[in-house]
């Protein structure tokens, strides 16, 4: 039994094309030299995903994993040798669930020193009570396998990740701007049509016709203010020329005039929509109740909690079944957490993939824009005096410098949300 366990997940390393590359592999490899150094008895546990065999659709189950070592040499041999010093264990995940599917893999990784659990959960204990260890895909309908080690059982999900994530790696690079691998950055997935919409608008778009179109998008809210207030003139409810007869702009001379005339321009667009507002609010009010069925419509931090929740009751029924039983971990969703239930501990092992997270503008009606960074984290389990002490830990990486000018100058007053607070030290009393 070990000392101390520490837990990473979701590294999704490898896939075909764009996919192949590691961003983090030099904090990786750190990472696990870190670990060969340690004096103390340790055990890492990587919990699912830690390799994006989904995202290989030209090769079978069996040349995947070789594929892999061909492409990350330097991981592998990081992998050796932490698994020399330490106990290396690795749990199945959905983007690398062949490697639940068939016993030769079992031996291929123990040439690397590494464990694989051919099982959806495990168990370890510390200072007498247990924690529950899974990757958290058998609580998302998409991704859960009906019938576990079976290679031909597969998700939905699947096909939606052989096809659309595979197919972006595919077709990444063929775009003005490498972004369309980081499509499994995009969480909730329902986000991906908006994330879509505003990498074309910011990075695929021409640039004159952007530039071109950028003043109307950016106006179109001082068009309707400004036909607002020409209106309560036109009716005589205000006393002001203001509006009416171009008072406002007539001061900024050239300047005025050319925002005039962006301004007319709008106000023609408007009033034909205004025109086909009665058919068209019939069909967009149904369009609206379509997407809320399939749950697109909903706020993203509404859909991130709604998923979370359902780990929070599989948790809950694990230690209701389960009474020595005090931690419940599991990764998955890409988002790293710790939440308390009564005298129990839910944790959520984040991922090494770069995050986006959308930064909604508030004027105009340009689309939003995804702010990519990386958060690279690990938790540390240990004992502590007879109590669990749960160690929260970020590995340092250099932010990425993705945005272009305008999108900078977009968000230059906004600051990217911060991630949930999670406590450097937690101590549960067992």
């Amino acid at each position: 039994m070990a000392k101390s366990y520490y837990f990473i997940s979701d590294l999704h390393i490898g896939g075909d094309e764009a996919l192949g590359v590691c961003d983090y592999e030099t904090e990786l490899v750190a990472f696990l030299q870190q670990l060969t150094g340690l004096e103390e008895e340790a055990e890492l546990i990587i919990v699912g995903d830690i390799f994006g065999m989904w995202e290989f659709t030209n090769i079978k189950s069996s040349e995947k994993l070789q594929a892999l070592m061909r492409q990350f040499p330097n991981i592998f041999e990081a992998f050796r040798e932490a698994g020399e010093k330490i106990k290396i264990t690795l749990l199945p995940g959905n983007h690398d669930y062949e490697i639940a599917c068939y016993p030769e893999f079992v031996k291929i990784f123990k040439d690397f020193n590494i464990d694989l659990e051919q099982r959806p959960a495990i168990t370890r204990e510390l200072c007498g009570k247990k924690f529950w260890i899974e990757h958290g895909n058998q609580y998302d309908d998409f991704n859960h396998m009906p019938d576990f080690g079976n290679p031909y059982a597969l998700p939905v999900g699947y096909f939606i990740t052989s096809g659309m994530v595979s197919g972006a790696g595919k077709r990444s690079e063929y775009g003005r701007h490498n972004w369309l691998k980081d499509i499994q950055s995009v969480y909730p997935t329902e986000e991906i049509p908006y994330w879509v919409i505003s990498n074309y608008f910011y990075r695929e778009m021409s640039d004159w016709l952007r530039w071109l179109i950028l003043p109307f998008l950016l106006l179109s809210g001082l068009t309707t203010f400004v036909l607002a207030g020409a209106a309560l003139e036109w009716l005589g409810i205000t006393q002001t020329n203001i509006f009416l007869f171009n008072g406002l702009f007539t001061s900024l001379g050239y300047l005025g005039n050319l925002v005039q005339v962006v301004l007319i321009i709008n106000a023609i667009v408007l009033s034909v929509l205004g025109v086909l507002f009665v058919p068209l609010s019939f069909i967009l009010r149904d369009i609206k109740k379509t997407l809320k069925r399939f749950r697109l419509m909903t706020q993203p931090q509404d859909l991130i909690a709604g998923k979370e929740q359902s780990y929070l009751d599989a948790a809950q029924d694990v230690f209701e079944r389960h009474p020595d039983t005090v931690i419940f971990i599991y990764g998955h969703t890409h988002v790293p957490s710790l939440r308390r239930l009564g005298n129990r501990v839910v944790l959520n092992t984040g991922t090494w993939l770069k995050r986006l997270v959308r930064v909604p503008l508030r004027f105009g009606y340009l689309p939003d824009i995804y702010v990519p960074f990386y958060f690279l984290d690990y938790f540390k389990l240990s004992d502590a005096d007879g109590s669990i002490a749960i160690d929260f830990q970020r590995v340092d990486k250099a932010q990425p410098q993705e945005l272009d000018l305008l999108q900078r100058l977009l968000i230059s007053r906004k600051r990217r949300e911060t991630e949930e607070p999670i406590p450097e030290r937690t101590i549960l009393d067992v």
